[in-house]
């Protein structure tokens, strides 16, 4: 039986209907909407599940598999100290628990990539065994570490013995994508993701999916109530209070220095650490095809002149 032309335009419109326009450039498979308090929600599948954020790009559109691979060219070199464990799938895989919630799917395509930029730009800096004159020079060495190398101690802090009480036989230094040292840190994450981190902090060190997934729980979530996240800090959600602006904390990759490290990094002027940080975030822009000069002003990147939101107590509780 012969095709008719108003067959073909109706089975057009069936896979046009299929197709949701995102942002003017990209064509993205929407498998259902419905509306809810009349907000719309959308449904991708495995990677975005009925969130107002799934209507948006997603991580997979405009990051694939030899971008990830670019960024940290250097992480399976036989000097690296993590060969074969961290990989482009592990990081989708744990991104996808948060793009329902905004993770790299807020705003437009600029400001997704920015977001993943700036997220692996602390991954890379805080995972990188780069040196000064290292191949391919020090910001393509990022995910080189999943743990520390030589803990000076086992980062058991009995003040929290009755919240995060210490296994025994457990050590709790640094390990993961953004390294969480601490008790009450691991304490914290596992009992978010729902693994006993208590009782076994190496899981971090065996698994990249929810090594990921701890760094980007953080990420999306303050270290203290009535406290930005660094996501909100990044993506503009975050409205600076008058005594924010007094102490020059404003939206941006500053803040989530900030926020994450404090006056580890923080408020002490132009220092090698923070500098760091924002050379991987800056050459990350660059090979994702964004651009540095998407980065803002120097304001908006550095945390140099910004006061801690927490400083530190006697014993650090942020990763360093």
């Amino acid at each position: 039986m012969g095709v008719t032309k108003s067959g073909v335009l109706f089975f057009l419109a069936l896979v046009m209907l299929n197709q949701l326009i995102v942002n003017g450039d990209e064509s993205t498979k929407i498998l259902a909407v419905k509306y809810k308090k009349g907000k719309k929600l959308c449904d991708k599948g495995w990677e975005c599940t009925m969130s107002e954020f799934c209507c948006n790009l997603t991580i997979t559109d405009y990051f694939q598999t030899y971008q990830f691979e670019n960024l940290f060219s250097k992480r399976n070199s036989p000097v690296a100290h993590a060969v074969g464990f961290w990989d482009y799938h592990s990081f989708i895989t744990a991104a996808a628990l948060f793009e329902p919630l905004g993770f790299g799917t807020t705003g437009n395509k600029t400001t997704q990539m920015k977001e993943i930029a700036a997220f692996l730009g602390h991954v890379g800096s805080k995972t990188s065994c780069g040196y000064g004159v290292a191949t391919g020079g020090p910001e393509a060495w990022g995910l080189c570490y999943n743990h520390e190398m030589s803990p000076s101690h086992g980062y058991c802090d009995d003040y929290y013995k009755f919240t995060y009480p210490c296994a025994p036989g457990a050590e709790y230094y640094g390990r993961g994508a953004l390294p969480i040292y601490w008790n009450y840190n691991y304490g914290a994450v596992g009992q978010a993701l729902k693994v006993d981190l208590l009782s076994h902090p190496e899981y971090i060190e065996q698994n990249a999916t929810l090594a990921f997934q701890a760094a980007i729980w953080r990420w999306m979530n303050p270290i203290m109530k009535k406290q930005p996240s660094a996501h909100d800090a990044f993506v503009g959600n975050w409205k600076p209070t008058k005594n924010d602006t007094a102490e020059n904390r404003i939206p941006g990759f500053g803040t989530t220095m900030n926020i994450l490290y404090g006056d580890l990094t923080c408020g002490k002027g132009d220092i090698d650490p923070m500098n760091n940080i924002i050379s991987h975030y800056l050459y990350y822009l660059d090979l994702l095809g964004v651009g540095r000069e998407q980065a803002g002003s120097n304001e908006v990147l550095s945390c140099a002149q910004q006061k801690p939101f927490n400083p530190s107590s006697p014993t650090p509780s942020a990763s360093s």
